[in-house]
């Protein structure tokens, strides 16, 4: 279990790629030319569901790594895999509709929210301790 929270790591740079890749494809099939980040409502979900990725996975990942720093490892790698089944969830839906993308954010969220609660308890408890 000491491995998950870098499992998780990998899985979130794998989600980055695929988002990467959702919006190249998209970008080409619908004939998007670069810079432009409009023109299809396919290809602009593709490059909400990669963009807002990118700004959870942001604070995502070091209240992964802070919860796991303080001793969570376990429960942090869970809730870790909790983000990554919603981030992905929540990709899967917003490229085939945006209106059913709140499901898989919230799973997210709260895998996130999570993190956030063992960061702050292990902090806490840290600076109580020394």
């Amino acid at each position: 279990m000491q491995n998950l929270p870098a499992l998780v790591t990998l899985l979130t740079v794998l989600l980055q790629f695929a988002t990467m890749w959702a919006v190249g494809h998209a970008r080409s099939k619908y004939q998007i030319k670069a810079p432009a980040i409009s023109g299809h409502p396919a290809f602009e979900r593709a490059y909400r569901v990669q963009m807002n990725t990118l700004e959870s996975t942001v604070m995502f990942l070091p209240a992964l790594w802070l919860a796991v720093h303080y001793g969570y490892v376990l429960w942090g790698g869970i809730a870790g895999l909790v983000w990554i089944v919603g981030r992905t969830w929540y990709a899967w839906a917003y490229l085939g509709d945006a209106n059913k993308r709140g499901p898989g954010y919230a799973v997210g969220m709260l895998g996130w929210a999570a993190l956030v609660v063992m960061s702050a308890l292990g902090l806490g408890r840290a600076m109580l301790a020394g």
